[in-house]
């Protein structure tokens, strides 16, 4: 009995890890266009097209960003990216190189 338990909980978890990892390869990029940067703050102002994943139209807004990526980023540059609410804050999470 333990280890038809022990499998069952091993394909589960197999199952939960590969649909996190198939959900993250199948983000959609949006296109737009770096407004302004605050990289003090870790702010990155984007005119961006819809966002479809958030559900958001396009509009221009302030997402947060970490070091990595505002290093990336000038004002003028047009990207297309990934962004997503972290700890409740819209946050740019993926550049396409």
């Amino acid at each position: 009995m333990k280890k038809i338990i022990l499998s069952t909980l091993a394909a589960a978890t197999l199952v939960i890890g590969t649909s996190t990892a198939l959900f993250a390869q199948d983000a959609a990029y949006t296109k737009g266009s770096v407004k302004a940067l605050d990289a003090e703050a870790g702010k990155v102002t984007i005119v961006h097209e819809e966002l479809v994943n958030l559900g958001m139209p396009a509009m221009t807004m302030v997402f947060r960003a970490d070091e990595d990526m505002m290093a990336k980023l000038s004002e003028g540059q047009d990207i297309e990216f990934v962004a997503d609410r972290v700890e409740g804050k819209l946050t740019v999470v993926e550049l396409k190189d």
